[in-house]
């Protein structure tokens, strides 16, 4: 845990995490697997992808189980939609929600893609906090980081922002993030994917202001290793109140990291 009696600021943790349906390396449905890794990471705001909200743990759909299971607020974000339920993006936090926007992301002739842009309330005080999951085909996710940003250009200079996902993206300069990279900073990139032996960065957090970001990192256990494909990143995230916009400055200390 930081110390942030002397300078208050805003300190808290996040995790980005492609939970691949519940469904493990080993094949298996495992819900209780993901909770256990989510547990483990212990994080405020929790990105999610590969959210199948068709699939029931204990009666209830998949988003409602993790959710209930963490006490934390849930927000859905679908790409699919049907008889049977939805799939897609998810945020949990431990703040509650003010409001919701759901971007759709899809590019036509390709899987349904889409974004939420939540603003969360801390202390009374906005967070802008984003959850994606980016298209397989380069001229897919150009096309997706331009409505992106284009969506996130209101609003954004009188608040802490946090981007998060799966970006399906691993050139470190040629690619489509690099405009992320401008407007939030250069983004580290340790290698996520494949969870069993990880060689691409396709998972990445951005924080706004950048200099907040304290610590990225990998969490790689034995049981992260079969609970997904994917192995989840955590984020500490701390700023001075001399580092915040504005109307932040005088934001009374959360010590959650």
């Amino acid at each position: 845990m930081l110390d942030h009696a002397a300078r208050p600021g805003l300190a808290l943790s996040l995790a980005s995490y492609n939970i691949h349906r519940c469904f493990g390396t080993d094949g298996r449905y495992a819900p209780e697997r993901t909770v256990e890794v989510l547990e483990a990471l212990d994080a405020d705001i929790v990105g999610l992808q590969e959210v199948d909200m068709r699939l029931l743990v204990d009666g209830r759909a998949q988003l409602d189980y993790l959710a209930a299971t963490l006490g934390m607020h849930a927000v859905d974000g679908p790409n699919i939609k049907g008889r049977r339920g939805k799939f897609g993006n998810a945020l949990l936090t431990r703040w509650p929600v003010a409001s919701v926007q759901r971007v759709d992301l899809t590019i036509r002739h390709f899987e349904p893609r889409g974004a939420i842009i939540a603003e969360i309330e801390i202390e009374g005080r906005p967070m802008r906090v984003v959850v994606t999951h980016l298209g397989l085909n380069p001229r897919e996710r150009r096309h997706q980081v331009g409505r992106l940003m284009l969506a996130l250009e209101p609003g954004g200079a009188d608040r802490p922002t946090i981007v998060m996902g799966d970006f399906n993206e691993w050139k470190p300069t040629r690619g489509p993030l690099r405009h992320l990279d401008r407007r939030f900073g250069t983004s580290l990139r340790p290698r996520t994917f494949p969870s069993r032996l990880p060689f691409l960065p396709l998972d990445r957090i951005w924080v706004w202001p950048e200099d907040g970001l304290k610590r990225l990192a990998v969490y790689a256990t034995p049981l992260s290793r079969i609970t997904s494909d994917h192995l989840p990143l955590r984020a500490d995230v701390a700023w001075d109140a001399h580092e915040l916009p504005g109307g932040w400055r005088d934001s009374i200390p959360i010590t959650n990291v």
